[in-house]
């Protein structure tokens, strides 16, 4: 099995629960054909370089994944086909050096994945000024 890096950008006009039903459903494309899904890291929107089908900007996501050959073929006709994709570029790791900096990638997309902790601060409020009076 390869590593694979795929990146496809949707529509900016897509809402929060339209955005995650179009990566979920790319997700389910590449685990019905036998993929490993490894991470998937949504950048959110951006701006493009040059107007893609009449849009300035996108929501870029990235998918990591280990798969046969032959499952790239499946997962690019169905981004093309997706009316919600406008672009979409999928780079195969194969050496040493790439596939060392591909696990760097898996790695800091599951890291930001998983929510910060976020601490809580105590909330300081601050005690009425006195006045004092001076003589």
């Amino acid at each position: 099995m390869n590593n694979y890096e795929t990146l496809y950008v949707l529509k900016p006009t897509l809402t929060d629960e339209e955005t995650a039903a179009n990566i979920a459903k790319i997700e389910e494309i590449l685990v019905r054909e036998g993929a490993e899904i490894l991470a998937t890291n949504n950048m959110g929107m951006r701006k493009l370089a040059y107007p893609v089908e009449k849009n300035e900007r996108g929501v870029y996501t990235i998918v990591y994944f280990k798969a046969a050959g032959t499952v790239i073929g499946e997962l690019e006709r169905n981004l093309k086909f997706n009316e919600e994709v406008i672009k979409y570029l999928t780079v195969r790791y194969t050496k040493q050096k790439e596939v060392a900096q591909f696990e760097k990638l898996v790695a800091a997309a599951n890291k930001s994945e998983t929510p910060a902790k976020v601490e809580e601060t105590p909330v300081v409020t601050e005690a009425p000024a006195t006045e004092t009076a001076e003589a």
